[in-house]
């Protein structure tokens, strides 16, 4: 998320206290799907019917569950497809969806999910256990390439099977078509929440390894919503899943995703009515504009954002293995300067993790800002005179804007950077990849998926995320890893303090080794047309982000 969305903002929730009752056995998730959302009960009467279109300027990597894993699709993966668990439309709730109830054994181990009957993916056929097994599976599985394969490694099997040792993962079981049973080596407390990632939805295996077949470009899920057109750099048409099992959802009957639309220009047809959401945010040109007009304010919608936004550095590649040279890098970036140039919308970053996230320690200070020290350093590594590198960058305002920023302060101390400014799609390719020494994350920085410490480290730190996923920094240390584990397996809710704090140690150790150089935490602002309706929450929604449009409604629906 992703998100993003990649990554994801996850703004409601500030403890992971829920993911730990849970994973410690407690009764939970035995009611069935409501028929509307608590979380909505409140707001105004929906409206059924309509079409909505949101503008962004790239095209749309991939519809695949188990690959998308960015700012562009993640909110539509899930509005086209399910998984066992999800949560409360504008919160961090967690809840059952393809699961009618669950239950977790007293030591943390084994978890029995009781799906609902009467599911159908949109082909038609019925969903069963073994469709869940496979889905999972198949993420799991190294051939399907997934940057969200590590977020399952507590199931029982997982290093044999991403290793070769087994042709199946040991901890999935379907004992009958409507159970699906996953063991675990070990207590996860976020394991419930790995369940609600859209790495762990339901795909049809049909239709995945139909000959021939991308399954990216064309999804069939059990969602709100389904495929009808997708015309390459133009637009995507998702249209209403008539068979959805959640009563009365979606409201609307269409959403287009329109491609190849410059932000500046996605503004001008906004107000023009031609465009209901601006899917890349308010252009940073015009933000000052927008913010003072008083048709546009009332319609732009704010929230808290838990994402840090990041320079990557290749600690395996010359001469970023040098300790030094990536501290050098840390005291370089004038991070108050950055946050000027984004017109405010975010606060310089001090860590890994952002305020509000469970573990962060408000009282770690970071790497300040000094050049001096950053020079001092680059003379101690041996490169007195610098060394050129090249920064890959997002090339969508205000991104080249900030790495310009970032280049010249490299060069206040030596260091020559060329900049490489290519699409989004283009970026996580690159990043991937030995072709980027320097990646700058800004349009892809990283948001929790989850409201979870582990969340900031598995899918991007951790050594299993190395090399071809996304952790683009190719970090790895095996000790952290096996710490992340030992403080993930504190499922005791008396022990909340103790994991949090484990995970504070193990992020300070990250910013010793210095593999990013953490620049800004995001702020959320989400520009829409008054006439796409729904509680305010679903605009920043902290899942679905930016648009949780499955529940989201027209005003003006016939």
């Amino acid at each position: 998320m992703i998100r993003r969305r990649p990554g994801v903002p996850r703004a409601f929730v500030r403890s992971s206290v829920l993911a730990v009752l849970l994973a410690a056995g407690l009764p939970a998730g035995l009611s069935p799907l409501p028929a509307i959302s608590p979380a909505l009960a409140q707001s105004a009467a929906p409206q059924n019917g309509g079409s909505m279109t949101i503008a962004f300027k790239d095209d749309i990597a991939t519809l695949d569950p188990a690959i998308g894993y960015d700012w562009q699709n993640w909110s539509l993966i899930k509005s086209m497809f399910s998984g066992l668990m999800d949560y409360e439309p504008g919160t961090t709730q967690l809840r059952p969806m393809l699961a009618n109830s669950y239950s977790i054994s007293p030591d943390g181990l084994v978890y029995t999910f009781q799906l609902r009957r009467g599911v159908h993916f949109h082909n038609g056929r019925e969903l069963t256990a073994d469709d869940i097994v496979y889905s999972i599976q198949r993420t799991v599985n190294p051939k399907t390439q997934s940057p969200g394969a590590s977020f399952f490694s507590a199931i029982a099997g997982f290093d044999d099977y991403t290793h070769g040792k087994a042709d199946h993962l040991a901890g999935l079981a379907a004992p009958d078509p409507y159970t699906v049973k996953i063991s675990l080596s070990h207590p996860s407390a976020p394991f419930l929440h790995v369940l609600a990632l859209n790495f762990a939805f339901a795909v049809p295996r049909e239709e995945v390894e139909k000959p021939g077949n991308d399954f990216g470009k064309h999804p069939v899920g059990t969602g709100a919503f389904q495929l009808k057109e997708w015309t390459l750099g133009q637009h995507v048409t998702l249209v209403r899943n008539p068979n959805y099992f959640e009563a009365g959802i979606p409201h609307l009957d269409q959403i287009v995703v329109q491609v190849g639309q410059e932000p500046m220009t996605a503004l001008l047809r906004l107000q023009n009515g031609e465009v209901d959401a601006l899917g890349d945010g308010i252009p940073p040109a015009r933000f000052t504009q927008v913010m003072k007009d008083p048709k546009l304010k009332p319609d732009v919608v704010t929230g808290p954002r838990l994402e840090t936004s990041y320079l990557a550095i290749k600690v395996d590649q010359k001469p970023f293995d040098d300790i030094r040279v990536r501290r050098a890098l840390n005291h370089a970036i004038n991070k108050q300067r950055i946050v000027r140039l984004i017109n405010g919308r975010a606060t310089p970053a001090k860590e890994v993790l952002p305020p509000g996230m469970p573990g962060y320690d408000p009282s770690y200070q970071g790497y300040e800002y000094d050049p001096a020290k950053a020079i001092a350093l680059l003379k101690e590594a041996g490169y007195p005179n610098g060394f050129s590198t090249t920064i890959y960058s997002n090339n969508t305002d205000p991104n080249p804007r900030i790495v310009q920023a970032i280049q010249q302060d490299l060069a206040a101390i030596g260091i020559k950077a060329d900049i490489k400014t290519v699409a989004q799609e283009a970026l996580i390719a690159a990043a991937s990849t030995s072709q980027a020494p320097i990646v700058w994350s800004g349009g892809t920085g990283w948001s929790d998926d989850f409201p979870d410490p582990t969340d900031f480290y598995t899918p991007i730190l951790s050594c299993g995320s190395a090399k071809g996923g996304w952790n683009w920094s190719n970090y790895c240390r095996k000790d952290l890893d096996a710490a992340a584990v030992a403080a993930d397996s504190i499922t005791d809710p008396a022990k909340t303090a103790e994991r949090l704090d484990a995970w504070a140690k193990i992020y300070a150790q990250v910013m010793d080794d210095a593999p990013w150089v953490p620049v800004f935490n995001e702020k959320l602002y989400v520009l829409k047309t008054p006439r796409l309706a729904g509680p305010r929450s679903l605009f920043v929604d902290p899942i679905y982000t930016p648009i949780n449009y499955p529940y989201v409604w027209v005003s003006d629906a016939k």
